[in-house]
Formats: C-alpha cells, structure tokens, sequence
C-alpha cells in the first residue's frame, strides 16, 4: 500500500530497495526444497529428492534420506511438487520482437545488436517466466541472410538490459549471430531476390570479413596500418574466429545443405534452427556434427517451406545422433507453453529424456552455457522450477521459477498468475497505472464510453 501511494522517483526507490533485500536474502540464507520428484536431466530422476540453494548458486541435490541439509537452512516442504532444472529456450523473440534487429537497408547487417533493442520491461518476458524459461537466447527476425546479433539472458528480475545479461570471461556479452536462408530474406533488390544469389552475397561478405581480418592481424599494433574499422565485417571475422556462432534460421532440406556448405567452406560454428525438412537429411547433419534447435507448429499455416514438417523429426533426428533441442520462436509457440514442446517429441517417437533435455541441457548446449545451466548438479546456477505435476501432462502447471537462487515467478500471487493465464492487465506493459484509483479497467472502459 505504501509504495502505491508514492510516486515517482520514491516509489521506484521503494521497490528497488525491496528488490535489493528479498535478493540479498536469497543469497545469504540455504535453502533446501524438500519431498519433491527431482528430474535432474543429468542422472536418474529421484522419487523423493531434496534441492539445496545458496549464493545463487545449487549446492545439493539428492534423495531425502541420504542428503543433508546445513544447518540454519531454511526448509521448504514440496511433497507431491516435481523439480527440475529451469527451461533454456535456444530461439525467442521476447522484449521487443522486430525491434531488436536490422531493417531493410540491406540484407547483411551483422553490426546490429539485439542488445540495443531490447525491452526488459515488456510483457513477453514476465509471460516466459510463468512458463519456466530461466535462460533465452533473444533473437532479430529473419528476414535477412544477416539480422544481426543474438544475446543470451538470464531472465533475472531487472530494471534494464545489463540486469539479464550473461558476460563472457571478457566482459562482453554472450550471444550468436543470427543468419537465415529460404523464402524469408528473397524480395526486392537489394535483397535476393533467389536461393542461388542470397548464397552467393553471403560467400561474397564472408571473403571480405577474411580478407579485413587478415588486414587486421598483420597491421599487428600500428594503428597507421590498420584498416579503417568496419563493425560489420568485424563481427563476421568474430564468426570465422569461433567466438560467435551463428543461428541459422532454414527450413528445406536443400536450403539445409546450403548452410551446411557455407559452414564447411569458411569453417564456422553452426546450430540449425527450425529445420523442417530436417528428417530428410538427419545423417548428413549428423555427420556434420552440427546441432539442431527445432519446434513444433501445432497450428493451421505457416509458410509452404515448412509444410513437409513431421513430428517425428525430434526422434529422427536423435536416432541419427544430432544433439535436438526445441524452441518457442515466441510467439510463434507461447513461451507459456514450451513444455508442450517436449510432449510433442514423445508424441512423435522421441525419448523422454532426450524430450526433458531439449528444453534443458540440450539448449544449453547449444548456446555454449552447459557449465552453468541446463541441469540439477552441484555447482550449477541455482536455476530450477517447481511444478504441479509431470512436465509432459498437459494438466501441468508452472507453478514457481526460480533464477540463481531468487523466485522472479510465483503462480499464487494474483500478478504472476494473471501473466501465466492471459487476460486485460497481461499484455500490455505500457497502460496507464491506476493502481490507487479503484478498478482500472472499468475507469478506462468509462472514459472510452464502453460502459
């Protein structure tokens, strides 16, 4: 009540300040959730298990009887609950959607930062919350051959950007290079207007990036022989070095074998999204050793090149030994339902726990951050959530989320539920705030005469 009727800088400050304390408790003190079915991802799940926190960091799990807990820990009973790690969504255009990517100057635009577009506030990403994703790989769009640089967060409670970013041992922060081919970037020049040329402007930008970074390494340190500096070509040369990868946004299986060969010539590190027609060629991936990040369209339409799109393409291709993990393409797939994604690959003939591990180890992987996420193990970044019952029942529900020992979602408060539900108040992060004037809805619907 105090902080609604403060405005302004103060009630900011309360908040902030209340953010501060419940975060700063959450480090200082264990906790140990205690009785719940734990499926670590990483090992055989445990009937009765216990999880311990601390620091943000996990510094236990095990089962009951042979896991103890320290002393001045504070014990949550879960009984009847499932744990397991929180969900990695490896393709999301949460905080802004077409925002955060290039426009249509050009069909290459790797200079371009999602960072610089993105909307912490947006109501996208407290939705991905209520559906369990902890960890996101924020894509631009894809209708470029380049769109862009991706960023991969930490859906941490934050006020901005810098709050959900996760750094590189250098300080910069983590993410790929977004990249696609097939009907998506043809149209009027000076985009291609065929596969055969949108192949071919990227062949020609990537000798350019080779031959600027030679450039660069034999100017060594005498800025009077360096090239004059071009971002663009200097983040593709981040590519060919392996310190960026590139998602790869394709769909038919020729256009599959066109990025597949782009990869092989200039030697960088690919992960294949969408891939529809990707159980046509599943041994050619394969032996590529390239992964891939698919989704299921569980809807009428979508676009011709994703037609022959089968449900069985996640146990296709983890039969033919491809590292699978699944994505929301939000909103494509609701990042609220991400789940469903894994229930749908055990549909289609996939394992469970290669389903469990395709929103969880498997995109971590993917994204290079299986050190610190994607599984239920002792060192780990206490990254988990708390549900109502099996991960693969429909009638499951999200019930708490939780991101380096800090709960950033919680179903019983009438907030986080209304985000996990939908509904007026859910969608719409930038309505005027009424919170001390009686029911908001009914004061706008008053003044825009829909009494």
């Amino acid at each position: 009540m105090i902080s609604c009727l403060l405005r302004g800088p103060a009630r900011a400050a309360v908040w902030v300040l209340a953010g501060l304390t419940v975060a700063a408790q959450a480090q200082d003190r264990a906790v140990a959730f205690r009785g719940a079915q734990i499926i670590p991802i990483e090992g055989a799940p445990i009937a009765q298990g216990v999880l311990v926190v601390q620091g943000g960091k996990i510094v236990a799990v095990g089962p009951v009887d042979s896991t103890p807990i320290p002393a001045g820990a504070e014990v949550r009973e879960v009984a009847g609950k499932v744990l397991m790690p929180g969900l990695v969504d490896s393709h999301s255009h949460i905080g802004g959607g077409g925002g955060v990517g290039a426009d249509g100057s050009g069909p290459i635009q790797p200079e371009v930062r999602a960072m610089d577009g993105f909307d912490v506030g947006d109501a996208s990403v407290a939705k991905a919350r209520a559906g369990g994703i902890t960890t996101v790989n924020v894509m631009p769009g894809s209708g470029h051959l380049v769109s862009g640089q991706t960023l991969y967060l930490k859906l941490r409670n934050a006020r901005t950007v810098d709050d959900v970013l996760i750094l590189l041992p250098d300080g910069t922060p983590a993410g790929g290079l977004k990249m696609a081919n097939g009907t998506n970037p043809r149209r009027d020049p000076p985009f291609p207007g065929t596969r055969g040329k949108s192949a071919s402007l990227v062949r020609e930008r990537f000798v350019a990036a080779q031959d600027y970074m030679a450039k660069v390494a034999r100017a060594k340190d005498d800025p009077e022989k360096r090239p004059a500096r071009d971002l663009a070509l200097e983040e593709l040369g981040e590519v060919l070095a392996g310190r960026r990868v590139v998602q790869h946004h394709t769909h038919r299986h020729d256009d599959i074998m066109t990025v597949l060969r782009l990869s092989k010539e200039f030697g960088f590190k690919v992960v294949l999204h969408h891939v529809s027609e990707g159980w046509k060629v599943a041994e050619e991936i394969a032996a590529a050793k390239v992964p891939c990040s698919i989704i299921f369209v569980d809807s009428p339409g979508g676009k011709l090149e994703a037609r022959d799109l089968d449900v069985r393409i996640g146990a296709i291709l983890e039969k033919a030994g491809v590292l699978v993990g699944f994505h929301t393409d939000d909103g494509i797939t609701d990042s609220r339902l991400f789940l469903r994604s894994a229930g749908m690959a055990v549909r289609g003939g996939m394992s469970r726990e290669g389903a469990l591990a395709g929103v969880t180890l498997a995109n971590a992987k993917i994204l290079g951050l299986e050190a610190r996420v994607g599984s239920l193990v002792a060192g780990k970044d206490a990254d988990f959530i708390v549900l109502s019952g099996d991960p693969l029942s429909v009638y499951t529900h999200v019930e708490q989320t939780w991101v380096e020992g800090a709960k950033v979602f919680d179903r019983s408060l009438p907030q986080d539920h209304l985000r996990a539900v939908g509904g007026p108040g859910a969608g719409d992060p930038r309505r005027p705030h009424y919170c001390c004037f009686g029911d908001a809805w009914s004061l706008i619907a008053a003044a825009n005469g829909d009494q």
